[in-house]
């Protein structure tokens, strides 16, 4: 599973790192950080949320 973010769309309001942490963080920038552009499988249910409940549709996921 590949994680991408479009950061055109993004708005760095933080709904994906509250619910995947360890995937993606907002930094004191106020800018989104994907942490592990592929992580593993055991993560997939919180970055299958995250994307899913991000306001602007920004997170996609491939494979």
């Amino acid at each position: 599973m590949r994680v991408v973010v479009d950061f055109d769309l993004c708005e760095s309001n933080a709904v994906c790192m509250g619910i995947a942490p360890e995937v993606f963080e907002v930094r004191d920038d106020d800018f989104l950080y994907v942490l592990q552009e592929e992580p593993g499988e055991a993560l997939r249910p919180q970055v299958v949320e995250a994307a899913a409940r991000c306001p602007k549709q920004a997170i996609t996921i491939e494979g």
